[in-house]
C-alpha cells in the first residue's frame, strides 16, 4: 500500500491587512542608517513582501497578529528609518484592530498627526494606569469603556483641548474627578459612569457648554449638585443616579430645557418636588426620582394635563399615597415604578389600559395593594414583560400574566390556591417568583414548557405537594432553584444534571426520599446544595467520574438519614482553597438581569434576585437575607454517620462553620482541626467522641461558638483565647471532662497552665503523645526522687539518732547496707505514690 504525504502551511494575515500594511510601506522611503540617531536601526518594512515565503503578514518585523482571528493587533516601527508625511487618508487606519503602534524615532517630514480616534472600548483583558497626556496631537474620541484601567485620572487629561467625546464608563477608575475637566470645553459626550469615584463633582464642569451628554452614576460621588452645572443648557442627558449626593434637588434645573432623560435615583436628596415644573421640560421622556428622600408633590389632573409623556418614569420612594392621576394622559409609558410607596387599595382599571400598547415594566412593589382590579388575567393585547407585586397585601388567585412576561414577581403576598396551567404559557419565563403566599397543591406537570432562558424559580410556599416535574429536560439557563418549605414527595428531578448554569439547589424542608444526588457533581457552577430536613438516605460513596463539586461551598445535609463514613472525600475540589478575583469585594448569590434587555431606554429598570438562606449557626438559626459569595460552611448534623472524625478535616480550610452534631461519630476529636483558622463555629455535640479536647484548638482565635456536650471526652479543658468565652453548656454530659468552666476541678495543677507549645499538626498524634509521656515521666522521677529523699534521710534519723542501741544490736556491721536499701525503698514507694496521683 502506498502512503502520500504533502505539507501545507495555513497563512494567518487577512488579506486586506497585508494590503494595507504594504500601501503604508510604500508611502515612505528608507533613510540611510547613518542618519539616524539609534544605531540598532534597520528599515524593518524590507521584509514586507508577498514573495516567497513572505507571504504571510504576521511573519513580518514588527507585526503582531492575534494567533486566533489573524487580524494584525500590534505594530511597532520604532527606529524602522522611514521617512515621509503621515496623510490623514493614510492606509494605516484601516487596521481596525490595532491595539498597539509604536512609530518612535522616524521622521515624519514635520507632518501633523491627523484627527484620531483611540476606541479600545469591551476590550477587558487591557489594563494599567492612565499616564499623563503630554503629546499635543488633535486626539477628538478617547474610548475606554468596559476595560480594566484602573487608578486615579490624571491632571494632565484637561490638555486634550480637541476631545469631544470621553467614554470611561466601566473601567476600574477612582479617586476624584480632575477639575481640569473643565479645560475640556469642546466636549459633547462625558460618560464616566459605574467607576468608583469619589468627592464632589467639581463646578469647573459648568465650564463645558458644548456637553448634550453628561453620565456621572455609579460612582461615591457626594455633596450637592454644583449650581454652575445649571449651565449646560445643551444638555438632553443628565445622569446622576447611584450616588451619594445630597441636598435638595435645585429648582434651576428646570432651566434645562433641552433634558430627555434626567436621573437623579439612589441618591440622598432630600426635600420636595413640586411634579408639576416638569410641564417646563417638555422634550423629557426618561425620568428617574427613585429611592431618595424626597416627597414628590403631585397636583390635580388638570394642573399636569400638560406635563411631557414620559417612556420611563420611576416614583419608587416618594412618599406617594395613590397612584398619580396624571397617568390616566400617559399613552407612551414603557416602563412605570411605583414601589415602596403608601399606595392602599385596588389597582385602578385604567392603569392596566393606559399605555396598553407600549407598558413593559410595571413595578408595584412594596405597597399595600389588596387588588389588582377586575381587569381579567392574563391580559392580552399588552407587551408586558415585566410585573413586580412584591410585598403587598394580594388575596385570591394567583393572576396569571400575558405569555410575553419574562420577570414574574408575586412574592410575600397572601394568595391561595393551586397554580392554574395557564403559567405553562410563560414561554420566555426569565424570573418566576412566587414565594411566601399560601399557594398549595401540585406543580402543573406542563412546566417542562418553560423555555431555556429560565433564570431563578422561587416556589417557596409550606404548601405545595406531590412529586417535582421532570422538568428541564433539554437543560437550561437555570441558576437558581429555590422550593423550600413545601410537602414535595418522591426523588430529586434526574434532569437539573442538564442545568450546567445551576448555582443553587434548596428542596429543605420537604419530604423528599430519595439518596443523595451525586448526579450533580459535575455542575460546574453550583454553589450552594441544601437538601435539609428530607428524607434522604444511604451512604455517600466517593466520587467514581471525579468531578467532586468543584465549586460547592455551602452544603446543608442535617436532619436527614445518611449513613456512613463522613462524606469528606467526595468533594474533593469543595474542600481545597479556591482563590477569588477581587476577593476584597462583597459579592452576594445572586441574579442580577434587566427586565427589557431588547429597548435601550429602560437600562436603569434591572431585577435583582437575592438567594436567602436559614442555616444552624452557633447553635440557633440564622436567617440570611444575602449571603456572601465567600461565605463557606456545611452542616451535615442529625444524621447517623459514625466512625472517626479524618484528619482530612484540615482540608476545610476557609471554612466559616462546620456542625457534625447528632451523628454517633467515634474516636478523638483530630488536631487538625487547628487547622481551620477562619472557623466561628464548630459544633460536634451529640456523638460519641472521646479522649481529650486538643489544646491546639486555642489557637481558633476567630471561633466564636464552640460544643462538644453529650459525648465520652475526658481530660482539662482547654485554656485561653476564645475558651475563655465558652460556658458549661459547650461541655455538660462529658462526665470526665474538669477544669473552667466547670466545678470540676482537674487534681493535675497544670491544667489551668496556657497550652504547651504548638505542635505541628501535619505531624502525627502518637509523637505529641510520646512528647508528652516523657515530660511526665522526668517530672515524676525528679519529684519523687526528691521527696523520698526528704522521706528517707528523715526516718534513718530518727531511728538511728533515737534507737542506736536497739539498732546497733540487730543489725550490727550491716547497718549502713541496710541504710541505704531503707533510703532507696522510700524513694522508689515516693516515685510510686506520686505518679498514681498524677494519674
Amino acid at each position: 500500500m502506498l502512503a502520500y504525504a504533502s505539507s501545507f502551511t495555513e497563512i494567518l494575515c487577512r488579506v486586506d491587512e497585508s494590503a494595507a500594511l504594504l500601501q503604508f510601506k510604500e508611502s515612505f522611503v528608507i533613510i540611510n542608517q547613518s542618519k539616524s540617531h539609534n544605531p540598532s536601526a534597520y528599515p524593518k518594512v524590507s521584509s514586507w513582501t508577498l514573495e516567497g515565503d513572505n507571504s504571510d503578514c504576521c511573519l513580518w518585523d514588527g507585526v503582531e497578529c492575534d494567533e486566533d482571528t489573524g487580524h494584525v493587533i500590534g505594530l511597532d516601527l520604532s527606529s524602522g528609518l522611514l521617512y515621509g508625511s503621515l496623510a490623514p487618508n493614510s492606509s494605516l487606519f484601516r487596521l481596525v484592530h490595532l491595539q498597539s503602534l509604536n512609530l518612535a524615532y522616524n521622521h515624519f517630514n514635520y507632518s501633523q498627526i491627523p484627527s484620531q480616534v483611540l476606541d479600545v472600548a469591551y476590550n477587558e483583558g487591557l489594563t494599567g494606569y492612565l499616564s499623563e497626556f503630554t503629546w499635543s496631537s488633535p486626539l477628538e474620541v478617547l474610548n475606554l469603556a468596559f476595560t480594566s484601567f484602573l487608578g486615579e485620572i490624571p491632571t494632565s487629561i484637561g490638555n486634550l483641548g480637541s476631545l469631544n467625546t470621553l467614554d470611561l464608563r466601566s473601567c476600574n477608575f477612582s479617586g476624584s474627578i480632575p477639575s481640569s475637566l473643565g479645560n475640556l470645553t469642546s466636549l459633547i459626550y462625558l460618560e464616566i459612569s459605574n467607576n468608583s469615584f469619589v468627592g464632589k463633582i467639581p463646578s469647573s464642569m459648568g465650564n463645558l457648554t458644548q456637553l448634550t451628554d453628561l453620565s456621572l452614576r455609579y460612582n461615591l460621588l457626594d455633596g450637592e449638585i454644583p449650581f454652575p452645572l445649571m449651565n449646560l443648557t445643551k444638555l438632553t442627558s443628565l445622569e446622576l443616579g447611584n450616588n451619594n449626593l445630597e441636598g435638595r434637588i435645585p429648582d434651576s434645573i428646570f432651566n434645562l430645557k433641552n433634558l430627555k432623560y434626567l436621573d437623579l435615583g439612589r441618591n440622598s436628596f432630600s426635600g420636595s418636588v413640586e411634579f408639576g415644573k416638569f410641564v417646563k421640560l417638555k422634550y423629557l421622556t426618561i425620568l428617574i426620582l427613585s429611592n431618595n428622600q424626597v416627597s414628590v408633590l403631585i397636583e390635580d389632573a388638570n394642573a399636569n394635563a400638560s406635563l411631557p409623556k414620559f417612556q420611563f418614569l420611576g416614583l419608587s420612594s416618594c412618599n406617594l399615597n395613590k397612584f398619580p392621576d396624571f397617568l390616566k394622559n400617559q399613552d407612551r409609558l414603557v416602563c412605570l415604578d411605583l414601589s415602596n410607596n403608601n399606595i392602599h387599595g385596588m389597582v385602578p382599571e385604567w392603569i392596566w389600559d393606559t399605555s396598553k400598547l407600549s407598558l413593559e415594566v410595571l413595578c408595584l412593589a412594596k405597597n399595600f395593594i389588596t387588588s389588582i382590579g377586575q381587569h381579567p388575567m392574563p391580559l392580552t393585547g399588552t407587551r408586558l414583560v415585566g410585573l413586580n407585586l412584591r410585598s403587598n397585601l394580594l388575596q385570591g388567585s394567583l393572576p396569571i400574566p400575558p405569555a410575553t412576561i419574562s420577570h414574574y414577581d408575586m412574592s410575600e403576598n397572601s394568595l391561595t390556591g393551586n397554580i392554574s396551567e395557564l403559567i405553562c404559557s410563560l414561554t420566555s419565563i426569565q424570573v418566576l417568583d412566587l414565594a411566601n403566599n399560601n399557594l398549595s397543591g401540585s406543580l402543573p406537570r406542563c412546566m417542562q414548557n418553560f423555555g431555556a432562558s429560565l433564570l431563578v424559580i422561587d416556589l417557596e410556599s409550606y404548601k405545595f405537594r406531590g412529586n417535582i416535574p421532570q422538568t428541564w429536560t433539554q437543560g437550561t439557563e437555570l441558576r437558581i432553584i429555590n422550593l423550600r418549605h413545601n410537602r414535595f414527595q418522591g426523588q430529586l428531578p434526574r434532569s437539573l444534571a442538564k442545568c450546567m448554569m445551576l448555582e443553587v439547589a434548596d428542596f429543605s424542608d420537604n419530604k423528599l426520599h430519595d439518596i443523595f444526588p451525586s448526579w450533580l457533581e459535575n455542575l460546574p457552577n453550583l454553589k450552594v446544595l441544601n437538601l435539609r430536613s428530607n428524607n434522604f438516605h444511604g451512604q455517600i460513596g466517593a466520587s467514581k467520574a471525579g468531578y467532586n463539586f468543584p465549586n460547592l461551598r455551602v452544603i446543608d445535609l442535617s436532619l436527614n438519614g445518611f449513613t456512613g463514613k463522613l462524606p469528606f472525600e467526595i468533594f474533593g475540589n469543595y474542600w481545597k482553597p479556591r482563590e477569588f478575583a477581587n476577593s476584597h469585594i462583597l459579592s452576594y448569590i445572586q441574579v442580577n438581569s434587566s427586565v427589557v434587555p431588547r429597548r435601550f431606554l429602560c437600562k436603569a429598570w434591572l431585577y435583582d434576585y437575592n438567594y436567602t438562606m436559614t442555616l444552624t449557626n452557633k447553635g440557633v438559626a440564622v436567617f440570611y437575607e444575602k449571603v456572601l459569595e465567600l461565605f463557606k460552611a456545611i452542616d451535615i448534623s442529625s444524621n447517623r454517620f459514625g466512625g472517626e472524625i479524618p484528619e482530612s478535616i484540615e482540608n476545610l480550610r476557609g471554612f466559616r462553620l462546620v456542625n457534625l452534631s447528632n451523628n454517633v461519630l467515634t474516636g478523638h476529636i483530630p488536631l487538625s482541626l487547628a487547622n481551620l483558622t477562619e472557623l466561628e463555629s464548630l459544633d460536634l455535640s451529640e456523638n460519641n467522641l472521646s479522649g481529650e479536647i486538643p489544646q491546639q484548638l486555642t489557637q481558633l482565635t476567630f471561633l466564636g461558638f464552640f460544643n462538644v456536650s453529650n459525648n465520652l471526652l475526658t481530660g482539662p479543658i482547654p485554656q485561653g483565647n476564645q475558651f475563655g468565652t465558652f460556658g458549661n453548656n459547650s461541655y455538660e454530659g462529658n462526665s470526665e471532662l474538669c477544669g473552667r468552666p466547670l466545678s470540676k476541678d482537674c487534681e493535675d495543677s497544670n491544667a489551668y497552665l496556657p497550652a504547651p507549645p504548638s505542635i505541628s499538626v501535619d505531624q502525627s498524634q502518637e509523637s505529641g503523645s510520646a512528647f508528652e509521656f516523657g515530660w511526665e515521666i522526668l517530672v515524676v522521677v525528679v519529684v519523687g526522687y526528691a521527696f523520698g529523699q526528704v522521706v528517707g534521710v528523715t526516718i534513718g534519723h530518727i531511728v538511728i539518732t533515737r534507737k542506736h542501741d536497739w539498732f546497733m544490736n540487730i543489725f550490727g556491721k550491716n547497718s549502713l547496707l541496710i541504710t541505704s536499701i531503707l533510703f532507696s525503698g522510700c524513694v522508689v514507694l515516693s516515685v510510686i505514690v506520686f505518679w498514681l496521683y498524677l494519674k
